[in-house]
């Protein structure tokens, strides 16, 4: 295995065989994409006249994915990039290209970032919406074991209303204000 700085060489023999000299080994266009989603650099040289190939072998990989269907260049992208070829915008085209994809792949991780992030944090108002489900999950249990008409294996039927005790009362009154905070918070944050 190479250091991240490290360009690998890959030589390109005659047969169109791919030698991966720092894994000592024959590789696949599937294995120079991988490399490139990996972030690791390499460079595609002619194993006899030692051309670089580099720009060609990408363009091989870009053309087999498409040819997979996994269409990522519109049609129409496509056909300006070659009306580009030979007009005097030609020079321009590589660098506003290249600084256009850097500019999305940053946007892309931090967007990702954000996600992640998102998704694996408990933000306030997820856990309070998670709360109040378990709360009223435990009323509705408690509220159908009083109108069932026959009670649970092992339970006691459901005491009347006048037996409860004074913080039973209680709690289910701080239950049913936080029921209604929570109704008026999601209330305001839909009208939003």
């Amino acid at each position: 295995m190479t250091d991240k700085g490290e360009t690998i060489v890959i030589k390109k023999y005659a047969n169109r065989r791919l030698y991966d000299t720092s894994a000592s080994r024959y590789v696949t266009l599937d294995h120079l994409r991988e490399l490139v989603r990996a972030g690791k650099d390499f460079q595609v040289v002619d194993a006899k006249s030692g051309e670089d190939l580099t720009r060609s072998v990408l363009g091989q990989i870009i053309f087999e994915q498409e040819s997979k269907g996994e269409n990522l260049l519109p049609v129409e992208f496509l056909r300006q990039v070659i009306s580009f070829y030979g007009d005097s915008m030609q020079a321009f085209v590589p660098d506003y290209l290249r600084l256009t994809m850097e500019t999305l792949a940053r946007q892309q991780e931090a967007l990702r970032e954000k996600f992640e992030g998102s998704m694996n944090a408990k933000t306030p108002a997820l856990a309070m919406m998670e709360e109040q489900a378990k709360r009223n999950m435990a009323l509705f249990e408690q509220a159908m074991g009083m109108f069932s008409p026959f009670a649970r294996a092992g339970e006691a039927p459901a005491a009347p209303e006048a037996d409860k005790t004074a913080a039973e009362k209680d709690e289910v009154k701080a239950l049913r204000a936080e029921l209604e905070a929570m109704r008026a918070k999601l209330d305001r944050l839909a009208g939003e």
